[in-house]
């Protein structure tokens, strides 16, 4: 069953990893998909992955002219909007102590900031009818994680911002989610010492790393019609933690 049929959707970071899976899977129940990622070349072969109407944009989300780009480019090639994915997103891990102000600005920047330039850019667009906007927060927004002062406040600033643009969007019928990933197989937990991941899998209820495939089915799920009676909420894809 396709559950987006005559759908148009934008996602950012949709070159690799969670975004790519999530443009898949919406693409996969009948979106026509805008992929925006920085990583042109990344872009591309992401397209190819994708069956159906697609198109690509080089998108820095820290630049509110760029992400407006993508709003217009989605709205000109694919005739509209209904589902913005606010997901693009980088790291800079570090302690407190060694962490650099460049390295918390970076990363307030791409996430907090990105998602509030997603907001800005698509609220002339879709305030007025039953679109959906899907903000991607993390559970260290809401634990918080060692090395991760920046992430963290940025993940739970997230949270706030989906809460509070719910109710300014609502009135013409659009709403406005975030989905709350604990661990998710992807290039940067592979890249981690394997009993440091075995640690973290240890804390995990269900036994196991989430996939991106988890994350892109609760973005579908709030995407659809299916949550049309959901809006400022945060659904946990954390296996439990």
């Amino acid at each position: 069953m396709e559950l987006l049929t005559g759908k148009r959707a934008l996602v950012t970071g949709a070159g690799q990893g969670i975004g790519l899976a999530i443009a898949q899977t919406l693409a996969s129940h009948g979106a026509a998909v805008m992929l925006a990622d920085l990583n042109t070349d990344a872009l591309q072969l992401a397209r190819q992955t994708i069956d159906g109407q697609t198109g690509w944009v080089p998108c820095d989300v820290s630049q509110l002219e760029q992400v407006s780009e993508a709003v217009q480019r989605t709205v000109d090639e694919l005739g509209g909007l209904d589902i913005l994915v606010n997901n693009a997103g980088i790291t800079r891990d570090a302690s407190l102590k060694n962490m650099t102000e460049q390295q918390f600005d970076d990363v307030i920047s791409v996430h907090m900031r990105g998602t509030w330039n997603g907001l800005k850019a698509a609220f002339p667009v879709m305030r007025n009818h039953s679109g959906s906007i899907i903000n991607i927060s993390s559970l260290s927004g809401r634990v918080g994680l060692f090395g991760q002062t920046n992430y963290s406040a940025a993940k739970a600033g997230i949270v706030g911002m989906t809460k509070a643009a719910a109710k300014e969007f609502a009135r013409g019928g659009c709403r406005v989610n975030a989905v709350m990933p604990g661990m998710i197989d992807t290039a940067m937990t592979q890249a981690m010492p394997p009993e440091a991941l075995a640690r973290l899998v240890e804390d995990i209820p269900l036994g196991r790393p989430g996939q991106p495939i988890d994350v892109a089915n609760a973005v579908l799920f709030l995407a659809s019609d299916l949550s049309g009676f959901i809006t400022g909420s945060v659904l946990e894809v954390t296996g439990g933690q």
